[in-house]
């Protein structure tokens, strides 16, 4: 399975498109289109891989795709299998670089939203006030006319821009045009990595499923990811512990044991080296941000 080149639906009536996910159709390969890409997420968790960038994402999260960045979610199931008013969901909204037109692009009351889409091409996480601000918008765009469609997704764009509270998701070093082998391999080493970070992973079983051999499967993947294949299982392993942390009531060496870790120790000692924060202080530095924020709505 390769990096999927995905289109959006034509509809003569917008010129662009946009659309709720819901359940298991949240669900994606490892995939890119030449369209921009704002997405919302509700009510889902995970582990998302965009461009070389591997780690968690959370309900509430909004990001920033420019054209052609490969990006998966490899979303939580209970989220999608649920049959309440709590299942997962996203909104989707793709449109076209120029989808105003040059003439419009070149005014210079524009050129910050320009540079934003030049920047989102490594892709953006949105963060503070103005993701919920882009949020709320990207709701009442579902419901919206047409036209009202089309402004909205330009205020958008414009709030994000003035306010530059994001981040940048892939590094500099990414180059996301490879061949469709590359594509094919890369993709078959996530969908391996992500059904078995839980347990022990052998270097010369990945290598196998793509029919190398230890050593030049090591060299190939780095000189893809930038990142050695172990640095990349761990981001996987780490992300997701960031999720149980944060979301589940288990102890330390219950997380790291779901995660893969045989050892307390080794599990600290990676989870450290990646955040920066023992798990504990993680959790509990994300518990005070949480009652922070509720103080502040009442």
């Amino acid at each position: 399975m390769k990096a999927t080149l995905k289109k959006a639906t034509p509809n003569p009536e917008h010129s662009f498109n946009i659309h709720k996910d819901i359940g298991h159709a949240i669900l994606s390969a490892w995939h890119y289109h030449p369209e921009c890409e704002l997405l919302v997420l509700k009510r889902t968790y995970g582990t998302c891989l965009i461009g070389d960038h591997v780690g968690p994402f959370k309900n509430g999260d909004v990001f920033l795709f420019g054209s052609n960045l490969p990006h998966t979610f490899r979303c939580e199931k209970k989220y999608m299998e649920r049959n309440d008013e709590k299942i997962g969901e996203t909104i989707v909204i793709l449109f076209e670089n120029n989808i105003w037109g040059d003439a419009f692009l070149n005014l210079p009351e524009i050129n910050p939203i320009v540079k934003l889409l030049n920047t989102s091409k490594l892709g953006l996480r949105i963060k503070g006030a103005t993701r919920r601000k882009v949020a709320k918008i990207a709701e009442e765009m579902l419901k919206d006319s047409p036209a009202r469609k089309l402004i909205n997704l330009l205020s958008a764009l414009e709030i994000i821009a003035a306010s530059k509270e994001y981040e940048l998701i892939s590094s500099n070093g990414f180059n996301p045009e490879v061949t469709s082998v590359d594509q094919n391999r890369i993709n078959t080493i996530f969908e391996y990595t992500f059904n078995n970070y839980h347990q022990k992973v052998v270097l010369e079983d990945v290598a196998n499923i793509i029919n190398m051999g230890k050593h030049s499967f090591c060299r190939y993947f780095k000189s893809k990811t930038k990142k050695t294949y172990i640095q990349f299982l761990m981001e996987v392993r780490i992300g997701h512990a960031c999720r149980l942390l944060v979301e589940e009531d288990f102890n330390m060496a219950e997380i790291g044991y779901a995660c893969g870790y045989n050892t307390i120790s080794h599990f600290y000692h990676q989870f450290k080296t990646l955040t920066k924060k023992n798990p504990l202080d993680y959790r509990n530095n994300y518990l005070k941000t949480e009652e922070a924020k509720l103080v502040d709505l009442a």
